[in-house]
């Protein structure tokens, strides 16, 4: 976790929704100079804020509007920091909770240098994320339709599909299979939609593609040299980190990606584990996909998970395989290499 202590004249609070937001402006003595509820355009908020803005730094809590916030205050060069909203406890665990309160409550934390930091990511590669985020939700309803097919195929004890149903060249006579008039048409539908699907992501994919190579062409051709991450998983992974140069080291890599499960102690007490949805679920999924995947195509990679299960388990040894990707990757970009298993596999 990362706080924010740079000295300011002024501190500013945003409680941020997506037709207003709550400004609260405190001076270095933490008195209330300012504190007015306000439409979401920059015009208000420049306004509200002009008196001040010589010497003041802005916060907002990491929500879906921030967006614009970020990008005008770097417009008119406002310092702006944006609250990590899984860490930010004194917003949530208050007494009473409401605008007004909350606005105060984020520009004390900045002017007490308390303020958890979230990353700002650029707007230059920002859309394209979100792209590709947008990408995934829809491989997932895709991947969706699919189970739901093979569940109805189970509903009815008919034999298992001769080939992958993923390919449409594999699907000739799957509707007649199911007797029922009313079971066909809903595989019509279904079928439907999976070709849809697949014709938005074959569009969506190659779009992605074409921006990745202008944003980073160097990373996305070092970690597809990683067996078992192709063009999708390299994709997310390099649009997840933006640049690895914000992480110092290994240790906050990892852990953004959720590849290592936080402690909690106390007094040399374990008390179990906490904090595990802090961190980028994307990242987390790709690496474990990466994981599985590089089983298949390395013989090496399998013993040694085979001799992690041996201790650990099956669940655990997978993690342990995802973490090491995870932590290649970094060292990969961090001094511009491409795999190798005998490093890999330390080996040498």
């Amino acid at each position: 976790m990362r706080f924010y202590s740079t000295q300011h004249k002024h501190y500013c609070g945003v409680d941020l929704h997506a037709k207003t937001m709550y400004v609260c402006i405190i001076d270095k003595e933490a008195r209330i100079v300012k504190q007015k509820n306000i439409k979401s355009n920059p015009a208000a908020f420049l306004k509200a804020i002009d008196k001040y803005r010589d010497d003041i730094v802005v916060s907002a809590e990491c929500m879906f509007t921030w967006y614009w916030l970020a990008d005008l205050c770097a417009k008119e060069n406002i310092a702006f920091i944006l609250g990590h909203a899984l860490y930010m406890k004194a917003i949530h665990g208050g007494k009473a909770k409401n605008d007004r309160i909350d606005a105060y409550k984020i520009a004390y934390l900045l002017r007490g240098g308390n303020i958890p930091m979230a990353y700002v990511y650029p707007p230059e590669m920002r859309a394209t994320r979100d792209l590709m985020r947008r990408r995934n939700h829809l491989m997932r309803k895709r991947a969706e339709l699919l189970a739901h097919i093979q569940n109805t195929r189970h509903q009815y004890n008919l034999p298992l599909f001769a080939k992958n149903i993923r390919y449409k060249a594999n699907r000739d006579g799957l509707i007649e299979e199911f007797k029922d008039e009313c079971v066909q048409k809903s595989m019509e539908v279904n079928l439907l939609l999976i070709d849809h699907y697949s014709s938005l992501l074959r569009k969506l994919e190659y779009h992605i593609a074409k921006k990745a190579k202008v944003h980073d062409g160097d990373s996305l051709f070092r970690v597809r040299t990683i067996p078992g991450i192709g063009d999708t998983l390299s994709l997310i992974i390099l649009y997840e980190i933006h640049t690895i140069k914000r992480f110092p080291r290994v240790q906050d890599f990892v852990s953004y990606s959720r590849l290592v499960k936080p402690s909690k102690e106390s007094a040399g007490k374990m008390y179990g584990h906490s904090g595990r949805k802090i961190g980028n679920a994307h990242l987390k999924w790709a690496f474990s996909e990466a994981a599985v995947l590089m089983l298949r195509e390395i013989p090496e990679v399998k013993k040694y998970k085979e001799k992690l299960e041996r201790k650990h388990g099956k669940g655990k040894a997978l993690s342990i395989v995802a973490h090491k990707i995870g932590r290649t990757v970094y060292y990969m970009l961090k001094r511009k290499e491409v795999f190798n298993i005998e490093k890999f596999l330390n080996k040498k």
